[in-house]
């Protein structure tokens, strides 16, 4: 039985690197970035506030109208003379009337309204291209932070197929000397455990590695998310030369979304712009053509045709509505309250970039802390299994040794993975995350 169970775990091991298509991180950013159907979406959302942003829907140009209409009635009559007392009879009388005209009206001035109604779409359309910036920069800390999940639970399943390799060596010679004599069925029975121990967590584990593998293909937008996948760095890699003082300028500078509330507090005051724009006067242009075809079955006319243009300009001032004042307050409070969000929000930045950067500074120090930690678990290991291998040290303190050993290799990857994501945490938050777009 043991022997089928290691013969499944093997051929897993074989299956699980041999099909898969290579992607380095660079390749998985290109794929998700080309395909993926939120930034898809968010994409559309920025050409949508880029087409709206122009000068006919501020309001800049006239609306011209072309209209046309025909009108017909058939009537009947019975007129009764006064002088004879004969009465004339009408029937179906049909009068008809064609009009096609075109009109242009036209606002020239309107309080400044409508300049700053333009001012307001194209801040839209900045805040569409902020927008459009957040959401890609999230996407490829998302994406580069599951790459690197999927290579730790790669690590994983190694360490666990490596105590699956030890816990198989340990059972055979446990098994050969408790045969002999020299061990009891106990420690058989024991040693036997431990290795069905460490074979279901090296199964289970595959369970993370495919989870992983379908959450990075589905940020790619890869409609076959089954699709096996292997990644070209078998180790994460950490950049341990950040500088505190660069990423600091960088996220004053380049935060997308401190950009961003600075885009609603421009938005803010471009409304409190509007609300006064209300107390200047307003200037209309309208002007119009038309022409009219009459035909008549019982007037003196039997057709009649007009052609008459007109034009005008209309002036006008909004003495009082009673809602202006209240506004005016209104959107003097709401600049206020943007002013107060956005300190409130640079304040919140610069709390979370010392904190992240805190941490990274610790996990480099675990870091190398743990390499020190495997290296002596390695020795203590190799020490203890020359000692087994001689009988002179029990199958349980051999557990103790294998066991110390893969706890320290756990603790490594898992600090190298908590460190890589700081270190993407680091560069989102600096405005530099897309670096991890160039090849190196």
């Amino acid at each position: 039985m043991k022997r089928y169970l290691f013969t499944l775990i093997i051929l897993a091991v074989i299956a699980n690197g041999t099909t898969a298509q290579k992607y380095t991180l660079q390749s998985c950013l290109e794929e998700g970035l080309k395909n993926n159907y939120s930034l898809r979406i968010t994409r559309n959302n920025e050409k949508i506030a880029h087409n709206n942003a122009t000068l006919a829907n501020a309001g800049y140009l006239p609306v011209i109208d072309l209209t046309a209409g025909y009108d017909a009635s058939l009537a009947n009559s019975d007129s009764k003379l006064r002088s004879t007392g004969t009465t004339e009879s009408m029937r179906n009388s049909l009068d008809q009337s064609l009009t096609a005209g075109i009109g242009v009206d036209w606002t020239i001035f309107d309080g400044f309204n409508i300049s700053t109604t333009y001012k307001q779409l194209k801040e839209l359309e900045k805040m569409g291209e902020t927008s459009t910036r957040i959401e890609l920069e999230d996407f490829i800390a998302n994406l580069t932070s599951e790459y690197y999940n999927l290579i730790l639970q790669r690590m994983r399943l190694n360490n666990y197929y490596s105590a699956v390799t030890l816990s198989k060596e340990r059972l055979r010679i446990v098994e050969e000397r408790y045969i002999i004599g020299n061990f009891s069925r106990l420690d058989y029975q024991q040693a036997k455990v431990d290795f069905n121990a460490d074979s279901a967590k090296y199964i289970k584990q595959q369970e993370a590695v495919i989870a992983s593998r379908i959450a990075l293909n589905e940020m790619m937008a890869i409609e076959q998310v089954y699709t096996p996948i292997e990644t070209a760095e078998q180790e994460i890699s950490i950049d341990s030369g950040l500088n505190f003082n660069i990423l600091w300028d960088g996220m004053l500078k380049n935060n997308a979304n401190l950009l961003l509330a600075d885009h609603n507090s421009t938005m803010a005051k471009l409304d409190y712009d509007k609300v006064l724009s209300r107390n200047y006067p307003y200037v209309k242009f309208n002007a119009g053509y038309r022409y009219t075809f009459n035909k008549y079955d019982t007037n003196s006319y039997t057709r009649r045709s007009n052609w008459e243009g007109s034009a005008g300009i209309t002036i006008g001032f909004n003495l009082w509505d009673g809602n202006r004042k209240r506004e005016r307050h209104n959107a003097e409070i709401e600049i206020e309250n943007k002013k107060l969000q956005h300190e409130q929000f640079k304040l919140a930045l610069k709390a979370e970039l010392g904190n992240i950067w805190s941490a990274y500074q610790n996990n480099l120090q675990l870091l190398n802390l743990e390499k020190q930690n495997v290296i002596t678990a390695r020795e203590n290991y190799e020490i203890a299994n020359e000692r087994f291998l001689l009988g002179n040290l029990s199958g349980v303190e051999m557990r103790e040794a294998q066991k110390s050993l893969l706890d320290a290799e756990e603790r490594l990857i898992s600090v190298k993975y908590q460190t890589k994501l700081c270190e993407i945490s680091l560069l989102q938050i600096s405005g530099s995350i897309t670096k991890y777009l160039n090849k190196e």
